[in-house]
C-alpha cells in the first residue's frame, strides 16, 4: 500500500547552478530530506534534447509569453520596444529559445529522485520559477536572485539553478527523455529494510 505514495521525478541542476558548484549542496538538501538518487549523470546536452524537454506547443508557449507581458506592465516597460512584439505566442518562442541557449552553455547534473510524493515536495523544496518571489529555505530562494523583467530585458532566462518535474506526467515524459531505463536503478537504502 505505501507503495502508492511512492514517486520518481526528475531534476536537473542547470549549468549556472553546476558552474557555481552548488550540486552537492543541491543532492544534500534532497537526501536529507529522505529522497533516494534513483540515477545520477552529469551531461552536456545539445539543442536536439534541449528542444525535447523545452517543447515547442502554442498553447504553453503563449501562457510563457503572456506572463512575460504582465511582468512588462507590472514595472512599466513595453515589450514592444524591448522585445518588438506584444504578441504572448512570439515572446515565449523568444524564452524558450533563450532557456535552451541556457541548458545548452554547459554541463548540467540530471538526477531522478524517488520518495513519497516525490514530484509535488521536490517542487516546494525547489521554489517558484519566478526566483523573485521564491521564499527562503527553498533552493532558489536561497541561491539565485534575479526577475523575469530584468532577465527579459537582457534576452536571457531567468536564472533559476534548478529545473523540477512539475507534474507525473511531466516526470514520466522527462524520465524518459534524460534516462535509459538501465540507468535508473532500485535499491534499499539502510533504514528500508
Amino acid at each position: 500500500m505505501e507503495e502508492a505514495f511512492i514517486q520518481q521525478t526528475v531534476v536537473l541542476v542547470k549549468p549556472d547552478g553546476v558552474r557555481r558548484g552548488l550540486v552537492g549542496e543541491i543532492l544534500e538538501r534532497f537526501e536529507k530530506v529522505g529522497f533516494k538518487v534513483a540515477a545520477l549523470k552529469m551531461v552536456w546536452v545539445d539543442r536536439d534534447q534541449v528542444a525535447k524537454h523545452y517543447m515547442d506547443e502554442k498553447e504553453y508557449l503563449t501562457s510563457v509569453g503572456q506572463r512575460s507581458l504582465d511582468d512588462y506592465v507590472k514595472f512599466g516597460y513595453d515589450a514592444n520596444e524591448s522585445l518588438g512584439t506584444n504578441d504572448p505566442y512570439e515572446i515565449g518562442k523568444m524564452i524558450r529559445h533563450w532557456n535552451m541557449d541556457a541548458l545548452t552553455s554547459g554541463p548540467l547534473i540530471a538526477m531522478v529522485l524517488e520518495g513519497i510524493s516525490a514530484v509535488e515536495v521536490v517542487r516546494k523544496m525547489v521554489g517558484p520559477t519566478n526566483v523573485s518571489v521564491a521564499p527562503a529555505g527553498t533552493i532558489r530562494g536561497d541561491y539565485s536572485v534575479d526577475t523575469p523583467v530584468l532577465a527579459t530585458l537582457r534576452k536571457r532566462p531567468i536564472k533559476t539553478i534548478v529545473h523540477a518535474s512539475g507534474n507525473v506526467k511531466e516526470a514520466e515524459f522527462e524520465k524518459k527523455l534524460w534516462f535509459k531505463e538501465k540507468e535508473i536503478h532500485q535499491y534499499k537504502r539502510i533504514g528500508e529494510e
